[in-house]
């Protein structure tokens, strides 16, 4: 299996791909993007036949996802023009010329429709996939700051995402928020970007003290060597039991003298009491621990950065299972005090906060944002809250990164903390820096557990998805005995399985957990995109053909409607991939990728590679492999590992 450096180290291979090519056109790349020659040409042949500006219908052709309507099509209400839409649309199919490239356009509806002549659309594409390989469909120019000069150098992205709590389980949202924001990662990084993966971690809170005090009483220093997530997540279980059954005699004291002192009884002896019990408790030794911790004890520190240290060391090898390496461990912790006091003073100055019962905080709904509502930024006692953390956190990374955007990967329960945060940001003066800020949300996965029904540890998840996927592969024999590593592929066949599901649906609807569907091969699953690319391998070795020498195929005898269906399908990722950098969806990705897949598997009967003429074995083997070359780029970029035997 691919190691996470492998893997950011391919993805990264793909930013190759640039161009010094310009063109009047926007985003305009012929020699990246094989269909650009064609927007090209139809925007020009129009606008000189019908009096149009060339860039206006250029920016307005689109591409199609159902080959049946054209390979680009004209929404003709879009170009302004004062004409009935049906009226606008025959008139300009009239005056559309003879052309090399396009057959004559017809039109259904509003909409204009552009087929590509075929011949030439075949062997550009073909041509320039083979040539282009895992660079093809990437465009480095994206990136750029100034499209037009280079040296002024990359946008800058940072990739807020996954975000665990040391010690505690890595759940359902986690889960998904690595996922979305690996693929986020891979977007901007084969679009040139200069990309920054940050993990901000739950790392600091009185919890840490409840952890240090309950490892004193059940910490077992092997068992946190050799798996602290796990060990860390016990100790602070038994803890909580034992801060759980003190609570039960402090509450009832606390009720005993609540009730004594609305009678007007003395109480003091019950409150005596209270005071000892709750000195005793863990509770209180956990708060002191964590002062301690914020004074810079450096005996507490040192426990707590072990742990820290340790955690993220075995997250390290989790997330390299899912193709994923973080630039930045950052974490509450790493939040300096001079930077939550400066954005308080801030926050102050330009009336953006207010005293409220010992407390500091926001009320949206006096700076013009009632759905906002109120927001407690400092507490009672003088502690800070997350979205103060997280202020600070803006102000910080604006500093050390100078970034062009930053993008949080966060469930859809943080929508309110996120506007929050943006507002405020807004509010103390900071309105460009709000501006590059988004927040990627996403709904929940319902039913996620493991086959022993413990708590939800990824690693618990990933395995109990390999060894399904085991039994699975098992069931055929034959092909069983041919993959070289049977158990590092099933791991990464139900990695694939569980990322495949969740990129399946729009990132806001939740899903349900489901370990039967997501690991067939029967529908649009993981395992059916990973068989796809393993058939495509299979029929390369049992060709005998050496994929080097497909450069030199005669193209032209590509003539079935299967090869050229297939090629036009090709032709389309390109913009598939730049769509996507709009939707932010993984799905637009898997979508087309499964599409295309259909297309492939019912070529095969008809395009036969085995014992066909050589010259013709030649060009649709062609073809073949520029299909396994796209997949394999899209599962790329979706962070899979495609493999080549299953």
């Amino acid at each position: 299996m691919s190691s996470a450096a492998d893997i950011s180290t391919a993805v990264e291979g793909l930013t190759l791909q640039s161009t010094s090519e310009t063109s009047k056109f926007p985003n305009c790349y012929p020699t990246l993007n094989p269909v650009d020659i064609y927007r090209e040409h139809i925007a020009e042949k129009l606008g000189e036949a019908a009096g149009i500006d060339p860039i206006k219908i250029y920016d307005r052709l689109q591409w199609t996802n159902q080959l049946e309507k054209g390979d680009l099509t004209l929404p003709v209400p879009s170009l302004g023009i004062k004409k009935k839409p049906q009226e606008l649309a025959q008139e300009l199919v009239e005056k559309f010329p003879e052309s090399d490239l396009v057959e004559p356009p017809t039109f259904v509806g509003i909409h204009m429709q552009f087929f590509f002549k075929t011949k030439d659309l075949t062997k550009t594409v073909i041509e320039r996939i083979l040539k282009d390989k895992d660079a093809f469909g990437t465009n480095g120019n994206q990136g750029l700051r100034d499209p037009t000069d280079p040296s002024k150098g990359k946008k800058k992205i940072i990739v807020e995402f996954s975000s665990p709590n040391i010690a505690k389980p890595f759940h359902a949202g986690h889960l998904r928020s690595t996922i979305i924001g690996g693929f986020l990662a891979n977007l901007y990084t084969v679009f040139g970007w200069d990309v920054i993966k940050m993990n901000y971690l739950g790392d600091w809170g009185k919890q840490y003290g409840l952890l240090a005090d309950g490892y004193k009483y059940f910490g077992d220093e092997q068992k946190l060597l050799a798996d602290p997530i796990n060990h860390l997540f016990d100790v602070y279980v038994k803890i909580n039991k034992i801060v759980a059954e003190q609570d039960g005699p402090i509450k009832e004291l606390k009720e005993q003298i609540k009730a004594k002192k609305e009678k007007n009884e003395d109480c003091s002896a019950l409150q005596t009491e209270l005071d000892k019990l709750v000195d005793a408790s863990e509770d209180e030794k956990a708060r002191r621990y964590f002062k301690s911790m914020e004074d810079g004890n450096e005996d507490a520190l040192a426990l707590w950065r072990r742990f820290r240290d340790l955690s993220i060391k075995k997250y390290r090898e989790t997330y390299a299972r899912l193709n994923i390496d973080f630039d930045v461990y950052s974490g509450e912790s790493q939040i300096k005090n001079e930077s939550m006091t400066a954005a308080y003073q801030t926050m102050e100055k330009a009336g953006v906060s207010e005293q409220s019962d010992g407390a500091v905080i926001v009320d949206f709904t006096k700076h013009g944002a009632k759905k906002l509502g109120k927001a407690i930024i400092v507490r009672k006692d003088g502690t800070p809250l997350y979205l103060t953390r997280d202020i600070g956190a803006i102000t910080e990374r604006e500093e050390a990164y100078h970034f062009d955007k930053m993008i949080y990967v966060v469930a859809a329960q943080q929508d309110l903390h996120l506007a929050q945060l943006f507002k405020i940001t807004e509010l103390m003066g900071y309105k460009d820096l709000a501006k590059k800020c988004e927040h990627i949300n996403f709904g929940m996965v319902r039913g996620m557990s493991t086959r022993k029904g413990t708590v939800k540890f990824l690693d618990d998840i990933l395995h109990d998805v390999a060894d399904k996927m085991h039994e699975v592969m098992k069931k055929n024999t034959e092909k069983y005995e041919q993959v070289q590593d049977p158990v590092k592929t099933s791991d990464i066949l139900g990695i694939t399985s569980v990322m495949v599901q969740d990129m399946t649906g729009k990132r806001i609807n939740g899903y349900d957990f489901n370990l039967d569907a997501m690991t067939s091969f029967e529908g649009d699953t993981g395992p059916y995109l990973q068989y796809a690319h393993a058939r495509l391998c299979s029929i390369v070795r049992k060709s005998g053909l050496d994929v080097n020498d497909l450069g030199s195929a005669n193209l032209d005898l590509l003539t079935e409607k299967h090869a050229i269906d297939l090629a036009r399908t090709l032709a389309q990722w390109p913009d598939v991939l730049l769509n996507t950098t709009r939707t932010l969806e993984p799905t637009t990705i898997l979508t087309y990728l499964f599409r295309m897949t259909h297309s492939l598997s019912s070529s095969y009967d008809v395009l036969k590679v085995v014992g066909s003429e050589p010259e013709v074995k030649l060009a649709r083997m062609a073809l073949y492999e520029s299909a396994r070359q796209v997949l394999h780029n899209g599962m790329r970029v979706l962070g899979l590992s495609p493999v080549q035997r299953m």
